[in-house]
């Protein structure tokens, strides 16, 4: 892979004497940082990149961990919010939702269950509220120069709570486990073209080796807490995870019931800060109005996976606050580019341009939301292109392409989607504003399982419906979204969008480690879909929880996993 060169075409391996121009307190960082790193801090100083995308791109190339480099220009290594006080003898309780089956790392799927294994579980890295990679269970990380191998270095002294030492077989036995197809592994949809079953190599007892299928800028997110399923376990694990919960985490199993709640209790053996609350206790509920009325019955201190459309009684409530981190959850609508009613592109843009995405994030979500523009990339990531026009509501021109495309008159559709959350309120959103152009859409709104059937072409409304609507829960890295709905060969392209070019840049945009060539990539993705429109991603939505105004301390992230090591109860 040929490495970037800054605009000034000056060599990236003498980049690390700073410009005069420059804050010197960058210079103990461009030591440090590498050929990528000083060519980000190259377009940094250019005004190309913030501050926030140099501290992602930063975290993902395992520089995170130099808490005080460029004078305090990275994120410390620790940056979960640190609650004052001691140990005590407090229990967190928090009504949740109930898993929807089996709690086990490898075929998880549900935020119910995935919840579940943060709390004895550990990562290499964690994702945070900010999208940086924070050092857990790895130290530090970095790639080779073609980012096809990227080495890990493993903390010392960490033991899983049987007492057993933590080390490099334990990744490999853990990483050969979620890669291999015959394993019936959930994290092949993350893993699958990226890493196979024997490509995690022991180079010592504290480091391990990932040899990629092919080159994969953004790999550190793959085996972070942004994967849910890759929490790391005995290399002699043997299965039956909900009898000893096995991890390296601050809390510890105390019990388990299905369908009725789990405890835990602090691990004192813990290699880190021990955990604040003695106990954490979940009591599992049915759907999010019983976790609600637990809340304001104070039978609970907190939840998660709190909605809008759900709780106004809370959002409205003094007793109570509710708090969001941004992230990349999203809806597709997407259109069967091989059925007649969609296959003209212009039929696809008309439907686009029919939605005013604004009205959508105020009154679907009170503003809890991002506007989107018909492609994966969220405002979140590094690599969004801003360069690319926000598709707007346009009813006009959207009529114009229908009398283009031939049906001036309109014609009738069915949208098929599932019961979740804000979906059933957003499908009658898109109905009405279908009506506005002329397009006559009949809803048919089902159960999850009847939505996603056996989730393979042929076997499932979701990727056979011409019409559908989709949800997809957040991911650190657009790669996922880029790959499995919308690649030519893609397992979950409902859309049935097969396209070279796309295909190519995607291939492209993957391999890619520089976060400035990233965008470039990007910007040419987000153009391509805009003019196609296999599909509408109208927002992006926050992650939310709710809370006692006593709770403090309790850290969450966009994928719905909960961390109380560092909450107290006030009062």
């Amino acid at each position: 892979m040929k490495r970037p060169q800054s605009r000034s075409s000056r060599p990236l391996a003498h980049a690390s004497a700073p410009s005069s121009l420059e804050n010197p307190r960058l210079e103990p960082l461009r030591r440090v940082a590498g050929d990528y790193g000083n060519h980000a801090i190259d377009e940094l100083l250019a005004g190309r990149l913030t501050r926030r995308e140099l501290l992602r791109f930063a975290s993902v190339l395992g520089l995170s961990s130099l808490a005080l480099a460029g004078g305090g220009l990275i994120a410390p290594q620790n940056a979960r919010a640190q609650a004052a006080g001691k140990p005590g003898n407090q229990t967190i309780r928090v009504a949740h939702l109930m898993p929807a089956g089996a709690v086990d790392p490898l075929t998880v799927t549900d935020a119910g269950a995935l919840c579940l294994l943060n709390q004895t579980g550990e990562f290499l890295a964690n994702d945070d509220a900010d999208g940086h990679l924070q050092p857990a269970l790895a130290l530090s990380w970095q790639p080779n120069d073609k980012a096809d191998v990227w080495t890990f270095k493993l903390r010392p002294g960490v033991k899983f709570h049987d007492g057993q030492p933590f080390g490099a077989k334990d990744v490999v036995a853990t990483f050969d486990r979620l890669a291999d197809p015959a394993s019936g592994s959930a994290a092949l949809s993350v893993l699958k073209g990226v890493l196979s079953k024997g490509g995690t190599k022991l180079v010592d007892e504290h480091t391990v080796a990932f040899h990629l299928d092919a080159p994969n800028g953004n790999f550190p997110y793959y085996v972070s807490s942004d994967n849910y399923n890759a929490v790391l376990l005995p290399a002699n694990y043997a299965g039956n995870y909900e009898k000893s919960f096995i991890g390296t985490g601050p809390f510890k199993l105390e019990k388990f019931e299905a369908r009725r709640g789990a405890s835990f209790v602090r691990h004192d053996g813990y290699w880190g800060d021990k955990a604040l609350p003695e106990r954490v206790q979940f009591a599992f509920y049915a759907d999010e109005q019983a976790q609600i009325l637990a809340l304001q019955g104070r039978q609970a201190d907190v939840m998660g996976t709190f909605t809008v459309q759900g709780g106004i009684g809370i959002l409205n409530n003094p007793d109570f606050k509710v708090i969001g981190v941004r992230s990349s959850a999203h809806r597709q609508i997407h259109m069967r580019n091989d059925v007649a009613q969609f296959k003209d592109k212009r039929v696809r843009q008309a439907l686009a341009l029919a939605l005013d995405r604004d009205v959508m994030v105020r009154g679907l979500f009170k503003g809890r939301a991002v506007v989107g523009n018909d492609s994966p990339f969220a405002p979140i990531f590094p690599s969004t292109a801003t360069t690319v026009p926000q598709r707007k509501v346009d009813l006009a021109k959207a009529r114009q392409l229908l009398a283009q495309a031939g049906v001036a008159n309109g014609f009738d559709a069915t949208l098929t989607t599932e019961k979740y959350m804000e979906i059933p309120d957003l499908a009658v959103v898109v109905q009405n504003a279908a009506k506005a152009i002329g397009v006559r859409i009949t809803l048919k709104v089902e159960s999850q399982s009847q939505y996603y059937g056996a989730g393979t072409y042929g076997k499932s409304d979701w990727l056979d419906a011409p019409l559908g609507i989709t949800d997809y829960g957040h991911r650190g890295v657009p790669n996922v979204f880029l790959n499995a709905p919308l690649t030519s060969g893609g397992t979950w392209n409902a859309a049935h969008f097969r396209n070279p070019q796309y295909d190519k840049l995607v291939a492209q945009f993957v391999a890619t480690l520089d976060v400035a060539a990233q965008k470039q990539v990007s910007a040419q993705i987000q153009t391509l879909l805009l003019d196609e429109t296999p599909m509408i991603i109208p927002y992006f939505y926050d992650q939310l929880i709710a809370q006692s105004t006593k709770l403090s301390g309790v850290h969450f992230t966009a994928l719905a996993q909960l961390y109380f090591d560092r909450a107290t109860l006030s009062g």
